[in-house]
Order: structure tokens, then C-alpha cells, then sequence
């Protein structure tokens, strides 16, 4: 007897729809999976036979011959054990209940429980975008499941209770449609620029970063807070709307770091250490490709501390993503694309022993050494951060002053006030949210410079031996600025800031 159930593949962050045909013939006992399973599909044999068993169903002593269709797309992961003991069911009469239309997602202990998969949220977008709306998934997802409306999604946490349920033995009751807004008025920060002593330039160097959505590097010696000041980045970046948190939690889903919540509520903070290759920042592995580190970051901030000390290659890997904001991971099974807009933030130390410039602390290193420190950053990775701010050291007098600095929330709320005003700019462009994205064609329609801009630019083009990339960001930057200050036009005093944020190219 044959049976067809539905299920899902994860390819990349998008679900293919999976058909698990089982036939069940005479002859002597076998169990044959096609359609290109890897090792974790090839073992649900087992688990199926000892969950089916357990829970108190007949496992044939027949031919069973199971195909995953389509046959050309290689399967992987252990999704499809839920809809393979169903189809068995079936084929073999002990389920008697319609179930094409229901997607079955889950893996099966060998007693019978249903286990958590990754990638829950993505595969349920792509399911109801494809026209399906009843899913059967393990409990353990259920809190992921539960923030996609306009579908019946049904939590099992046995293989008895999903069989029961697709019989009409004991119907489980659909999920109730979780919001997230009331999730995300309970988001919590641990960081705030209250904490944060002194540093008024670096501050102020962070609200324009944030506000146009560019990059920055902040240098200086150790202990100054160059640490402190990024943590403190996504507190003053605007709340991330429900599509955003969409995107980012499908990404959190597939790799399987998702919080207990199901939904990522706060921007992403991601701090690879130093020794992350080049594969764990961009994403892929040998059998099942993931995203990596700064994909992780979307619509969040990808913080790598002490720079310099990160391989060449993985600093190298970054130009292409900063640029586009996605990454296409190639490999012999094919290529998957991620999403990857992050704020890149960087530290470093200005010298090797981290002293050099300092007004209170003499530096030890030769001119070589700086020198070859400082090469580890290459020229073209240096072009793409728009704002390079020195962070000098903190007087104690200054760290034991009772005075209360600005906070996070009021910081956030001028910056809110800027990405509206670009919000409404780019309101007609599909690929523009924040002055950062701009192209040369948006550059040469919302950032005209007068003349006076234009002496300046130059002036500061010549002597900093500038490029054409670095030109484009400094206009782009004091675009935010004029968006700060309420200008419609960008004026000398914002091209000056502007430039005094490329201090590490002046030295």
C-alpha cells in the first residue's frame, strides 16, 4: 500500500517542500530511504522503528521502501522522522485519517517523544507562502511556532499525541498567535552611555554612527572604554520592528542558537573572539550550510575587539558584505544566500603595547612595529568604516564625578528622530533605509554641497590623499549629521565634522 505525507527541507533560510511517499510491498524484510538523505535521515530508520514500537504501534515485518521527493534535492537533518512514521502508519492501515495537506515537522525519540529541530520559524514562512496551513511540530518549538498568524500550527510532544490528533482520537487545540510587541516592551539592556564616564567626542561619534547606519572604528589605549562604548551601541539604535525580528530570528532559528522565547526581540551584539576562521564569520560547513558570525549580526552590530589581531583572510572576507549587505555561500551542494546588513564596529590598540599617542603613558614600540601593527588592516577594509574616533584615557577626577551622563534613551530618541527623517527620504527607493546605503546616484540627489562644502572637501581630499570611496563616505556621514541637527541642506560645519572623524587616516 502506498501513502503520501508532506513535510519540509531547509535549504539555506528558505523551506522546500518535502512529499515522504512510503510503500509497503511483500517480500523479505527491508527498509530502503531514497531521495539523497545524509546520515541523519539514513538513521531515522531506528528511531522510527523503536518510537513506533514504543508507542504502542505495529512496525511491518514487510518491504518498506521510502521516498524523499524531490529525489535531486539533497535531504539533511532530522525534520522528517515525524512525517515518516505517519506515512508507515498509513501504508500500513493503522492511520486511516487524510493527512496530505498537514505538514509534519519533528524527530522522534526512541520512546516516542518529539524532539526540537532548527530552522522551525523559516520552514513555517515558506509552508504558508507556498499556500499550506496546517502544521503538526514538536512542543519544544512551540513558542517559535506561535508568531506566524493566519495558520493552524498544533504543538505534539509525543508521537501518540500527533497520531491521536490526525485521527480525531483527541484533536490538540491550535496555537494562539503570540505578539511581539508585548514581547518586546519587555526587552531588557544590560549596557547603558549613562555607565559610560567622559568620552563626550567617542559618544557623540556613536550617535552618528547609529543614526546613518555607518561603520567605526574606535582607538586607543587599553582600558578606556573602547569596550564599554560598543556594547552601549544597540541601546541608542531604534527598537527593531516585527519584519526585522522576523529576519533575524529565522537566521538565529537555522543555526540553533534561538533564545527560549522563539523570537529575537533586541538588536543582534555579536563579539566573534580573534580566532574565528574565516568559515565561522561568513557561514557554511561541510554538509549543512549556516550562517555565520556576521550574518548572525543582521540588522544588529558585529563588534570585533582589537582588530588587528583577527586573521588577514576573515578581516578580507568583510569588504564584499559590507558593501552589498549579503553574503552567497558556495559550495559543492550549491550556494545558499544570507542576509547580512550589520553596523560593523571595531577597536584597537594604537601601537603593540597599546600606548602610542598617549597623554599620560609612554610608548615602547619602534616605528617598525607600529608600522607593521597597523598594516594588519588593510587599505580597502579601512575605506569602508566611515568614522575613525580616538578614545583617549579618563581622568579620575572624571570617572569619581558624581555628575549623571546623557542616557541611552535620550541618546535613542535624537537618533529616532534622524532615521525618520530618512525613512521619509528614501521612502520611495526599495533597497535605502539609512544614509549608509547610499549609492553615487542617491549621493548626487539628496547630498548637493555648496561651493564653500566643496573647497573644504577637497582641501581635505589632498591632504589626507584620500580615495573616491572615502569622498563618498565623508559625504554620507555629514548627511547624517545635517539629519541630527534638523538641516536640510548639508553645511561647512557638518563636512568639517565629518572629516574629523577620519583621524586614523590623518595619522
Amino acid at each position: 500500500m502506498l501513502s503520501k505525507v508532506m513535510s519540509f527541507a531547509l535549504n539555506g533560510l528558505d523551506g522546500v517542500p518535502v512529499e515522504v511517499e512510503t510503500d509497503i510491498n511483500n517480500g523479505l524484510p527491508s527498509y530502503e530511504l531514497v531521495g539523497l538523505p545524509d546520515a541523519a535521515v539514513k538513521e531515522s530508520r531506528e528511531r522510527v522503528r523503536s518510537a513506533l514500537k514504543n508507542s504502542g504501534r505495529k512496525f511491518p515485518t514487510n518491504k518498506i521502501t521510502v521516498n524523499l521527493a524531490p529525489a535531486d534535492l539533497k535531504k539533511e537533518g532530522s525534520y522528517f522522522d515525524l512525517a515518516i512514521a505517519v506515512g508507515i502508519l498509513k501504508a500500513t492501515g493503522q492511520l486511516a485519517a487524510d493527512c496530505g495537506s498537514t505538514v509534519l515537522l519533528g524527530e522522534l525519540s526512541l520512546g516516542g517523544e518529539l524532539r526540537p529541530v532548527a530552522g522551525i520559524l523559516p520552514l513555517l514562512i515558506s509552508a504558508k507562502a507556498k499556500g499550506f496551513s496546517e502544521f503538526i511540530v514538536p512542543a519544544a518549538n512551540a513558542k517559535e511556532a506561535a508568531f506566524i498568524g493566519g495558520v493552524r500550527t498544533y504543538a505534539a510532544e509525543t508521537l501518540s499525541q500527533a497520531i491521536d490528533h490526525l485521527s480525531g482520537l483527541a484533536p490538540l487545540a491550535p496555537l494562539s498567535v503570540r505578539s511581539y510587541e508585548s514581547l518586546a516592551a519587555e526587552k531588557k539592556y544590560r549596557s547603558d552611555l549613562a555607565f559610560v564616564k567622559g568620552q563626550p567626542v567617542a559618544k557623540r561619534a556613536l550617535e552618528v554612527a547609529v543614526s546613518g547606519g555607518h561603520n567605526i572604528l574606535l582607538y586607543g589605549p587599553p582600558g578606556t572604554g573602547k569596550t564599554m562604548l560598543a556594547r552601549c551601541i544597540p541601546t541608542i539604535m531604534p527598537d527593531m520592528t516585527f519584519e526585522e525580528a522576523l529576519e533575524v530570528t529565522k537566521i538565529h532559528s537555522v543555526a540553533g542558537i534561538l533564545n527560549e522565547e522563539g523570537m529575537v526581540c533586541t538588536r543582534p551584539f555579536r563579539t566573534p573572539h580573534h580566532t574565528a576562521t574565516t568559515v565561522s564569520m561568513c557561514g557554511g560547513g561541510s554538509r549543512t550550510v549556516k550562517p555565520g558570525e556576521i550574518s548572525l549580526a543582521h540588522n544588529g552590530v558585529l563588534f570585533l575587539d582589537e582588530m588587528p589581531e583577527y586573521s588577514r583572510s576573515t578581516l578580507e572576507a568583510l569588504r564584499q558584505p559590507l558593501e552589498d549587505g549579503f553574503i552567497t555561500v558556495t559550495r559543492s551542494s550549491g550556494a545558499v544566500t544570507f542576509p547580512a546588513n550589520f553596523m560593523l564596529c571595531a577597536s584597537m590598540n594604537p601601537c603593540p603595547c597599546g600606548n602610542y599617542g598617549s597623554a599620560d603613558k609612554v610608548c615602547t614600540c619602534t616605528p617598525a612595529a607600529i608600522r607593521k601593527y597597523r598594516s594588519r588592516i588593510s587599505g580597502p577594509l579601512l575605506d569602508r568604516i566611515d568614522i575613525q574616533v580616538e578614545v583617549d584615557s579618563v581622568k579620575y577626577d572624571d570617572l569619581a564625578a558624581p555628575k549623571e551622563e546623557e542616557s541611552s534613551s535620550a541618546v535613542r530618541g535624537r537618533v529616532e528622530k534622524a532615521r525618520a527623517v530618512q525613512r521619509e527620504r528614501f521612502a520611495g527607493e526599495k533597497e535605502l533605509r539609512t544614509n549608509a546605503d547610499m549609492g553615487e546616484r542617491e549621493l548626487r540627489k539628496y547630498c548637493a554641497l555648496s561651493r564653500e562644502c566643496e573647497k573644504i572637501l577637497r582641501a581635505s581630499f589632498e591632504s589626507l590623499h584620500l580615495s573616491a570611496r572615502a569622498r563618498s563616505r565623508i559625504i554620507k556621514v555629514a548627511r547624517t549629521i545635517a539629519d541630527l541637527a534638523g538641516e536640510a541642506d548639508i553645511r561647512p560645519e557638518h563636512i568639517l565634522e565629518a572629516v574629523s572623524y577620519r583621524q586614523y587616516d590623518n595619522e
